[in-house]
């Protein structure tokens, strides 16, 4: 007699057949009770026969409760078809194949464990896929170090194309048709001559019935870019301008009338990438990148070789306009004549030039600042006719000048102004220049005063902490250089916390067509709108809006803004 388990189910010859079956088994009864188990199945589920035989299955084995093998019994019982399954068994860390068929006896289950089984088929399965994604792996490295070869070579290339020739339209014609179709389905290069003109002069694309379409919309877009289309923008921030994903949204944006959008739509465009051609702090032009609907987007690889290769463009632009002509000497001149701004606790200083020369920073206007003995600080620009070596080396004159001046003489701005004009015309100084001197006072009680005179130059603005712009007038002397004996007056103002002055020469808003007037106002609107921005900051719009399209002539801009002192 079996010991240690319940009498088997009816009939001794079912039990004799069953009892020493090495394959796992067990009876269900209606209420899924075991109503027997042999010694192997026991075995195999980490229990003895005594342990189950009499108890519910799913009080024993809660965890299989809703899972596959609950699903298996259930749906023998309810069809009578017999079924197999196999699935993982969390609690006791095993695989089972179980088979279900339904006899008088009730629900009989045998099974076997084949976590072995699976556990090699697993690894001979992550073997075949680690030897897969190697080969993956490997054939990715080749083809990315194809792409990277050609592109090493792309970048030689244009390296030696471009400093093969000192003609700028040349060399960039050659980037355009090297960079396609590598880099993208068809190119245009922008360049930007001296006299501030910007013209598309390298193109290429890589279908070759799809030129003529380029060469119209290329036509057309210097003429209708609006200044929110890439190359405008690109030109005036110095960074690249990446549109993954062009939109009618983004034309709209950039092309400014329909004939121009109906050159660009059957070339198709749907990603953009324009670079600068930017060098030794220069501006040549720009790099257009565009992809059409079939390609996509451009990749991360070809914007850093774009972006690489804009950079060798530019500086072979650099060298070949220096080639033709040497003005890196003029640079080095105009860098060392603008000296750093004075900077107080209580008055922060920020200074921008921007020459209208074009491939060389040099020209008539300047801006300085002086702290003076007593501690008051004086500012000073001024505009030198010219904007060319001559007149550099005339400013150069002039500000040292007014910089000696105002330094030993204590004296208000308006005598700064009359003892420079007898010096010029003294020592044979042959030029004329408009000059404004500011002198920022600081009385006992902790006050101050801003005391300005004009020889011929714009006046200066101020906003006040409540955000009104304040034209700071006072009768205006004529320029100096021609020995003016009559007198010249100054002006005055309260100078309290948080204003801002701004002095500016005229080249910040004087334009072919447009009234002075109109020029100044649009001055004090950006002074209004982007006066609570930090001085730096306003400094960089001011110049960013109102030369968006170039500067005609040379432009100096000179900020101030005050803080509460220690008194």
């Amino acid at each position: 007699m079996i010991t240690d388990r319940a009498d088997p189910p009816p009939g001794d010859l079912l039990a004799q057949a069953v009892e020493g079956m090495d394959r796992p088994m067990f009876v269900l009864d209606g209420d899924w009770r075991f109503s027997y188990v042999n010694p192997a199945g026991a075995a195999v589920l980490g229990r003895t026969v005594g342990d189950l035989v009499g108890r519910g299955i799913w009080d024993e084995f809660p965890e299989a409760v809703g899972g596959p093998f609950q699903q298996l019994y259930t749906s023998v019982r309810l069809t009578g078809r017999s079924g197999r399954t196999e699935a993982w068994f969390g609690p006791l860390e095993k695989w089972f194949q179980a088979d279900a068929f339904l006899t008088d006896a009730g629900l009989v289950v045998t099974y076997d464990d084949v976590t072995a089984r699976r556990r090699a088929e697993e690894e001979r399965t992550a073997a075949v896929a680690a030897r897969e994604e190697a080969a993956l792996r490997a054939a990715d490295a080749a083809a990315a170090a194809e792409l990277a070869g050609r592109h090493l070579m792309l970048l030689g290339d244009i390296s030696q194309a471009m400093t093969s020739t000192l003609d700028t339209d040349e060399a960039v014609s050659r980037f355009a048709r090297l960079v396609v179709p590598l880099l993208a389905d068809w190119c245009l290069v922008s360049v930007v001559d001296p006299d501030g003109t910007r013209r598309d002069v390298g193109r290429a694309h890589s279908d070759p019935a799809m030129v003529e379409a380029m060469n119209r919309y290329a036509d057309a877009r210097v003429g209708t870019n609006l200044p929110s289309a890439p190359v405008p923008t690109a030109l005036r921030s110095g960074r690249p301008v990446v549109i993954p994903q062009l939109t009618s949204a983004h034309v709209e944006q950039m092309v400014s009338n329909d004939a121009a959008r109906e050159a660009l739509a059957p070339l198709r465009p749907s990603a953009v990438a324009t670079f600068p051609l930017l060098a030794r702090g220069e501006q040549f032009g720009a790099i257009t990148l565009v992809n059409g609907a079939d390609r996509g987007p451009h990749t991360d690889v070809e914007l850093r070789t774009a972006e690489v290769a804009s950079r060798r463009a530019a500086l072979a632009l650099d060298n070949a306009r220096l080639a033709a002509a040497n003005q890196q000497v003029a640079e080095r001149l105009q860098r060392s004549l603008l000296s750093p701004p004075v900077q107080l606790p209580h008055l922060e200083t920020a200074v921008r030039y921007r020459a209208a020369t074009r491939g060389v920073s040099i020209g008539g206007d300047w801006y300085d600042s002086i702290l003076q003995p007593d501690g008051d600080m004086v500012l000073v620009i001024g505009d030198v006719m010219g904007h060319d070596i001559e007149a550099a080396a005339a400013m150069g004159q002039v500000k040292t000048l007014v910089r000696g001046i105002a330094f030993d003489r204590l004296e208000e701005p308006a005598g700064v102004l009359r003892r420079v004009d007898h010096a010029l015309v003294g020592l044979a100084v042959p030029t004329m220049a408009t000059a404004l001197v500011c002198r920022v006072e600081h009385d006992g009680a902790g006050g101050r005063t801003l005391r300005w005179s004009s020889a011929g130059h714009p006046e200066p603005l101020m906003l006040t902490a409540d955000g009104a712009v304040v034209d700071l007038t006072a009768p205006i002397g004529p320029p100096l250089g021609i020995g003016w004996r009559g007198p010249r007056a100054d002006g005055a103002t309260d100078l309290p916390d948080d204003a801002t002055v701004l002095l500016f020469t005229d080249g910040l808003f004087e334009r072919r067509g447009i009234p002075l007037d109109d020029g100044r106002e649009q001055v004090r609107e950006l002074l209004a709108r982007f006066g609570d921005r930090p001085l730096e900051e306003l400094c960089d719009r001011l110049l960013g809006v109102m030369l968006a399209d170039g500067a005609e002539d040379d432009v100096a801009v000179l900020g101030l803004r005050t803080r509460a002192a220690a008194r």
